[in-house]
């Protein structure tokens, strides 16, 4: 059975909540594979306007098996 790791991204934007997630998805997808998210959506608001857009996302991914790297989990070598 696969391990499936999840940690939780934020990304913001000035001009929408799809920027926002657009940030988290190019970042995260940099160096995770495999990635599915929950996306909850939040604004800052200042005088009673949104002033900034606020993707909060708690991504899961596959863990791969890296045992052979030192500080891994696995013997050294």
């Amino acid at each position: 059975m696969p391990l499936v790791k999840v940690i939780e991204l934020i990304g913001t934007s000035k001009t929408s909540w799809e920027d926002a997630v657009q940030q988290i998805l190019k970042e995260a997808s940099a160096t995770l594979r495999h990635i599915i998210g929950v996306i909850h959506r939040t604004a800052h608001v200042h005088e009673g306007k949104i002033s900034e857009y606020r993707a909060t996302a708690h991504v899961a991914f596959q863990v791969e098996e890296h045992a052979h790297i030192v500080g891994a989990g696995g013997p050294s070598k």
